[in-house]
């Protein structure tokens, strides 16, 4: 067949972790999700790796992994994300890989990308190689292989940059059909213009190099990729295949590829069940003939590149204006505040730009006394980043250090790397995509930023901080309560910055909570107590200890002291620093001040003894703050809920008769429903074992009085439960209560007048389903009527949850 389809998705979430802590903290606009990252895998990429094709009664017949089919990028520091936070959805698409490598004559449909999404075109040569580098061998890491093509972010492209690309025998990426400039036969002749619709996207091209070397180009069907993502062709799977194959000329001979780009969360994040439209025209343009499904590397191996093409350089797919969106206020925004300036974006350019340059001498001084070539050893430093245990660093430095490295010396070498590390991670595109700079993605640019500021101070001496918010005052929001960049990084970065101070005052309030262990270890930090003790009297604690605490990305050990002290009424007050003095004397006389009940004199002695901190509840990472408030918070809510509860059994009554008059229900009287019925559900939602009666009795009460209920927490929390129920059935044992638990808690998430989400329970029970033993069937068969009741309501379940079985 001469026809071929490639559908490629471009998988991206702009890195999210805090510089500090190394994780992602909670979003509270990603809710009922924990993080914007969280909810995009639940809405998109996990989906795609266990997508529904659907039978004429929309009953599932299969589920099947989308990654196996198209063609397919991931940004390296979403993969990072997802190693830690979803493995299964990673192991899911390294295997859609390895399936697509089976499926196109060796040929892996998935793509490397250039590190952490900055704009190329904008980067400095230097960066632009390090980008490259660190994509391409975070790809080798993750899929064990070399890739043969490279997304390039925003597809913003100029010739320095393929050059790199080409350098490191890279053999394509893919760009949008306007940046093609000008094209003529391999063989010569003239060169004509590929303009206003003229490029044919049917076949690759070949970009030759300044230096000699060549790469080829894709570049993708234009009207078709803005259909999928932008004007509502994923609502129909029937109609998204239709317009595939309805691509394909008639009039041209030879092979023709009719390919499209999209972001990746165009399937199922940004359109609904656009996962399942894309499964279902897959299948369905396989299944008939169609076309021949192929990715960009079998589809080069079989059919070269026979036209030559001149790109215009300093362009991109999502600015008209080439790259000025990411330095300059062109224009282009969301569309979402209109009248809003973007003038911002080259302000916020420049202050960056001054930032890195302003750190880059220090660098090369300071690597240069302990690293070979400080540019090669940050080439190297991603093998760092991907594996940080101790065998990992020893073979970096034993490769690029002058000579053995002391303890401190070791210390330094890694944070000069992780100076360099963060210098590019505050270049990640998104900072400037936007509308304005009050917005998560510009504050994430600025903490990598604000990280670069603390390292050059600790390493160098030197305080760049007033310099670079001066800068920043230029960045002014459209907000007017954000002002400008300053007082944004003021407001919203500073106060997230870790020093050891703060590190040891998470601990130490951490293990009066919770209590102590010789050692803990959270996030990047561990810590170690040399000394604890702790005294109680009439519900107050006095705790004081002194221990080391070490960071597991640059090595660096420090020792720090806290006195804390713990009241009846949950209040933490204390510090954390260093005792000036005698340790043993500072314990001696507040333990005396505590025991002798004079707190105020404790107080003081905390000011007389320590420098550092002050620490609070406040003091935790905000996560565990957040887990530590509820905790400290839970016996009030018990006695709220008794509260609320008794109030809205009293208001019940005159509710039911208003209704039955026909008469609206007072707002007072819903507000106080929806407070007790809210807790009430979230309670049950989290029980041991979910009472469908009671759930749906409180679920009536809410819809009688007119209450409004939080429905996407409670479709969240039922969802997570009902995928925890399926995924614990045993296939081994049989055992029927269990079952009939999973049965109840199916018939409660149909019976809600809210979405429940089922499809992680759908895919568990797939997974289920192919590994039902024979043996259960042969055993049911012949006569044991345990296994056979158990067979058969197992079959029956999968039918409640929509299969077709």
């Amino acid at each position: 067949m001469q026809r071929y389809l490639c559908v490629h998705g471009h998988f991206y979430q702009p890195p999210r972790e805090d510089p500090w802590l190394e994780a992602v903290l909670v979003e509270d606009s990603a809710y009922p999700y924990h993080d914007w990252n969280e909810r995009v895998t639940a809405e998109c990429y996990s989906p795609n790796a266990a997508a529904r094709l659907l039978d004429g009664q929309g009953r599932i017949e299969r589920i099947v992994n989308s990654y196996a089919r198209i063609s397919f990028d991931f940004g390296p520091t979403l993969l990072a994300w997802l190693e830690r936070a979803a493995p299964e959805v990673y192991q899911a698409v390294l295997e859609g890989d390895r399936e697509s490598q089976q499926r196109y004559g060796g040929h892996g449909s998935a793509l490397a990308h250039a590190y952490n999404h900055v704009i190329m075109p904008l980067a400095s040569g230097r960066d632009k190689r390090t980008q490259v580098l660190w994509g391409i061998r975070d790809f080798e890491r993750r899929f064990r292989r070399r890739p043969e093509g490279m997304w390039l972010p925003e597809t913003a492209v100029d010739l320095a940059t393929l050059e790199v690309m080409a350098e490191q025998g890279i053999a394509f990426t893919v760009l949008e059909p306007a940046q093609a400039g000008a094209v003529r036969s391999l063989g010569g002749g003239p060169w004509q213009d590929a303009g206003a619709g003229r490029l044919n996207t049917s076949g690759p091209y070949l970009q030759c190099l300044p230096s000699g070397r060549s790469i080829a180009l894709f570049f993708f069907h234009g009207p078709l990729s803005q259909a999928v993502a932008f004007e509502g062709l994923l609502q129909d799977g029937e109609a998204l295949a239709r317009r595939l194959v309805g691509a394909f000329s008639s009039e041209q001979e030879g092979p023709q590829l009719v390919h499209i780009a999209t972001d990746g969360e165009s399937y199922g994040h940004h359109h609904k069940f656009g996962d399942m439209a894309l499964a279902y025209a897959l299948d369905h343009v396989e299944q008939g003939g169609l076309a021949r499904l192929t990715n960009y590397g079998q589809y080069l191996a079989l059919h070269p590149a026979v036209w030559e093409v001149r790109i215009r350089e300093g362009t991109s797919w999502s600015c008209p204006h080439g790259v000025e969106r990411w330095r300059s206020g062109c224009g282009c925004n969301t569309g979402a505040f209109p009248g809003w300036s973007q003038a911002w974006r080259a302000p916020l350019r420049e202050a960056l730009d001054w930032l890195q340059d302003a750190v880059e001498a220090g660098y090369e001084a300071a690597a240069g006394r302990l690293l070979r070539d400080p540019w090669a050893a940050r080439d190297d430093y991603i093998e760092v980043v991907l594996d940080r245990s101790p065998e990992s660093v020893e073979a970096f430095l034993a490769l690029h250090a002058l000579q053995s490295l002391t303890r401190e010396e070791r210390v330094t070498a890694l944070k000069l790397l992780e100076l360099q590390r963060h210098a590019m991670l505050m270049f990640t595109s998104c900072g400037w995509f936007f509308d304005d700079p009050s917005r998560l993605e510009t504050v994430q640019v600025l903490r990598y930023a604000a990280r670069v500021v603390q390292l050059a101070r600790e390493l160098f001496g030197q305080d760049m901080e007033p310099a670079f918010l001066e800068r920043l005052g230029a960045v002014k929001s459209n907000v007017p309560e954000h002002g400008d960049g300053a007082r944004i990084y003021q407001w919203s970065v500073k106060p997230s910055a870790l020093n050891w101070d703060r590190v040891a005052a998470h601990f130490a309030v951490s293990s009066l909570l919770d209590g102590h262990g010789a050692e803990a270890r959270r996030y990047c930090y561990t810590s170690r107590w040399e000394e604890y003790r702790a005294v109680a009297t009439g519900g107050a604690r006095l705790a004081m200890g002194r221990g080391s605490f070490t960071s597991a990305i640059t090595e660096e050990r420090a020792r720090r002291d806290f006195a804390l002290l713990l009241l009846p009424d949950h209040q933490v007050n204390g510090v954390a620093g260093k005792v000036q003095g005698d340790y043993q004397a500072a314990q001696r006389e507040m333990e005396a001040a505590f025991l002798g009940g004079d707190l105020h004199r404790v107080h003081a002695l905390m000011e007389e003894w320590f420098d550092g901190a002050a620490c609070s509840l406040a003091s935790l990472f905000p996560d565990e703050r957040r887990a530590a408030l509820r905790q400290v918070l839970d016996d009030h809510v018990g006695e709220a809920e008794a509260f609320y509860r008794a109030l809205h059994r009293e208001q019940a009554r005159s509710a039911r008769h208003l209704i039955g008059l026909k008469t609206p229900v007072p707002r007072d009287f819903q507000l106080l429903a929806e407070m007790y019925l809210n807790m009430a559900l979230r309670r049950a939602a989290a029980a041991p074992r979910v009472g469908r009666k009671e759930v749906v009795g409180l679920v009536q009460d809410a819809m009688a009085v007119g209450a409004e209920l939080d429905t996407a927490g409670l479709g969240y929390s039922l969802g997570q439960r009902l995928r925890e129920a399926v995924a614990g059935l045993d296939l081994a044992q049989t055992d029927l209560a269990r079952l009939v638990l999973v049965e109840d808690m199916v018939a409660l998430s149909l019976e809600l007048p809210f979405p429940v989400f089922v499809g992680d329970a759908q895919t568990a029970y797939y997974r289920l389903l192919h590994g039902l033993p024979p043996s259960l069937t042969g055993v049911a068969q012949g006569g044991d009527r345990v296994a056979a009741a158990w067979a058969a309501r197992f079959l029956d379940l999968g039918r409640r949850l929509g299969f077709a079985l």
